[in-house]
């Protein structure tokens, strides 16, 4: 038993077995031994690797978005640029460098993240400090001053602890993490007879409810009913969730049992994005319909960016280019799992969700936008330059029914 797994089975012995959520928040944000304390998870040295990680087109296009959503929030003199669980800080700077194409939007911005690990926090700072913006972090949306806010969050909901649920020998029952006599972390029931499951529910078949989820995006809507504002939610998930453990984890870019090890996996969930929908709606704020991440890219002007950053370079490059467009968009990569959700104050339109026609990056795909990521960004920088990377997205999940997860 690691650290983590000696406090849990402590806790378990003491006042019996954990909700799913319980030990999923505990692997996660444990001050102590969580995951994302006192580990770095992302990159080529991490468990995993997230789409800002993949190619620098992703952050360049959702900072092309955000630029469009101010513009048509009528371009206010201060606003909140807000990013929830900003990783290693890889798609907030890009967002920036993209963002020089419209330097009002810039001086107009005012940078908070929000981040609990104090780890990833300095690695932030490092990956912002040559924006040469001021950056304020902080632990709940909440704190941010009330101001016009366009938020981002990019696999940040899958993080959020989930309970599970379902119907054993007829009774509504939830899933629980307790131990067997050798002190192993597994999977039992504790019956709610009290309850009334769903209707037509068959047996056994596990649904999951992440009440911190919906507690987010509530708090989150709010603030954009109140000061108007758009946000972008991207992660992998489903509209309309068929039922089954999605529960997984992620440890040297392969699957982990979210069982073992506590505290040195990245353990998550499928991302339930019609609850999302429905705690924004009842907040007041207008959630639109997902779309793929695919889609989302595509329409913003993806394969126009990969063009100009493929111009004029060597075969070898280009097809890293391309690689790196198949993992974000492709079916068989990123482009199908991952769904995009916009959410807004009731009466702004937002870009790709709202217009339709030609590319929301018309006109900006070929905009004197740095691609190589330089120490110090410059509108001017040859738009042509580029990085190859070899690396891959955080695996699918499995299909073991109980001990995994499935799609």
């Amino acid at each position: 038993m690691n650290d983590l797994a000696r406090k849990l089975a402590e806790q378990i012995r003491t006042d019996g077995p954990l909700t799913v959520a319980d030990y999923m928040a505990a692997c996660l944000a444990d001050p102590q031994y969580g995951y994302y304390m006192r580990a770095e998870p992302f990159g080529q040295r991490g468990d995993l690797i997230t789409a800002p990680e993949i190619s620098q087109m992703f952050g360049e296009l959702v900072g092309l978005w955000a630029v469009a959503t101010w513009e048509m929030m009528g371009e206010p003199d201060r606003f909140a640029l807000i990013e929830l669980g900003p990783g290693r800080g890889t798609l907030m700077a890009d967002l920036v460098r993209a963002a020089m194409v419209k330097p009002a939007f810039l001086r107009a911005a005012e940078l908070h993240l929000v981040e609990m690990s104090p780890r990833l926090r300095e690695v932030q700072k490092q990956s912002l400090e040559p924006t040469g913006l001021d950056v304020a972090w902080h632990v709940r949306l909440h704190d941010i001053p009330a101001l016009p806010s366009i938020v981002i969050a990019n696999e940040f909901f899958d993080a959020m602890p989930v309970r599970q649920f379902q119907i054993r020998d007829g009774v509504w029952s939830e899933r629980m993490v307790g131990l067997t006599d050798d002190d192993t972390f597994v999977f039992g029931h504790q019956p709610m007879p009290d309850q009334t499951p769903p209707a037509d529910l068959p047996e056994d078949v596990v649904i999951e409810m992440s009440p911190l989820a919906g507690a987010v995006m509530t708090s989150l809507s709010d603030r954009l009913v109140r000061h108007g504002g758009g946000a972008l939610a991207i992660d992998y998930g489903s509209a309309q969730p068929s039922g089954g453990s999605t529960l997984q984890a992620v440890r040297n870019h392969t699957h982990h049992d979210p069982l073992v090890t506590p505290g040195e996996a990245d353990v998550t969930a499928h991302v339930d994005f019609g609850a999302l929908a429905r705690a924004a709606e009842a907040a007041g704020a207008r959630a639109r319909p997902v779309m793929t991440q695919g889609e989302f890219l595509v329409r913003m002007g993806l394969v126009e960016r990969a063009n100009v950053l493929g111009r004029n370079k060597e075969p070898a490059i280009r097809d890293g280019i391309a690689r790196d467009m198949e993992r974000l968009a492709g079916d068989k990569g990123m482009g199908k799992l991952f769904k995009v959700m916009a959410v807004s104050s009731p009466d702004l339109p937002l870009p790709v969700f709202d217009t339709s026609g030609e590319s929301a990056s018309e006109g900006t795909a070929d905009a004197p936008v740095s691609a190589a990521r330089p120490a110090q960004p410059s509108p001017t920088t040859d738009a042509a330059q580029t990085r190859e990377t070899s690396s891959r997205a955080r695996p699918s999940p499995g299909h073991d029914q109980d001990r995994k997860t499935r799609h």
